[in-house]
């Protein structure tokens, strides 16, 4: 995993876990609207882009590897 990838992990972590605590705060049908339309979109996205940054790490070592 490339420092990127690990950095971003983790603020979705983070973000998920501090969404997660205002519950107790905020739970209405505005936050459910939130979490619905910004949030897991955000988290599908996310997992999306990882997947996608993993393959390139990939491209990019078999391409140092060809090319040295």
């Amino acid at each position: 995993m490339s420092a990127g990838s690990a950095r971003l992990t983790f603020s979705l972590k983070t973000l998920r876990e501090r969404w997660d605590a205002s519950e107790a705060q905020w739970s209405d049908q505005v936050s459910r609207d939130f979490e619905k339309n910004h949030l897991v979109p955000l988290e599908s996205q996310t997992s999306l882009a990882l997947r996608a940054m993993d393959k390139l790490v990939d491209v990019m070592n078999k391409l140092r590897h060809d090319c040295a």
